[in-house]
């Protein structure tokens, strides 16, 4: 990457560090994940990117309620990123896939998981100009 390239994606509020702070507004909060991934980013994203799981309990299912989010899936690229509850307390894997082929799997801390993904969704942004909008969106709080 050039200087200068860098320096407009850093004018456009595109760095990633700006990217990754804003997503670490509410780090053990996965629910926060999968709002901002599917409702901020969910259309700039590709088909089947994001995925989210829910727990639903007998009474939300009598009042037809969605339930809590259990577990957010990430997929950009060959790296699959999952955030998931284990006990109450976040739990973070990266995979690294090829073809469906899952070559390494490492449970990391939350902000290790939060910087791949920001990293992931700023290099997803370089190539599609609804990402890098919707990025700024998130970054600038709105």
């Amino acid at each position: 990457m050039t200087e200068a390239s860098k320096g407009t994606r850093e004018d456009d509020g595109l760095s990633l560090e700006l990217v990754a702070a804003a997503l670490r507004a509410d780090s053990s909060d996965i629910a926060v994940y999968a709002r901002v991934l599917t409702e901020s980013l969910g259309d700039s994203l590709p088909p089947g990117c994001v995925d989210v799981e829910r727990s639903r309990t007998l009474a939300d299912r009598m009042q037809n309620r969605p339930g809590a989010v259990s577990r957010v899936t990430v997929r950009l690229g060959d790296r699959t990123l999952t955030l998931q509850l284990r006990r109450g307390v976040p739990d973070a894997e990266i995979c690294h896939e090829v073809r469906g082929v899952v070559l390494s799997r490492s449970r990391v801390p939350v902000a290790q998981w939060v910087a791949e993904l920001a990293k992931g969704l700023v290099a997803h942004a370089e190539q599609n100009a609804a990402a890098a909008a919707a990025l700024r969106r998130l970054v600038a709080g709105g």
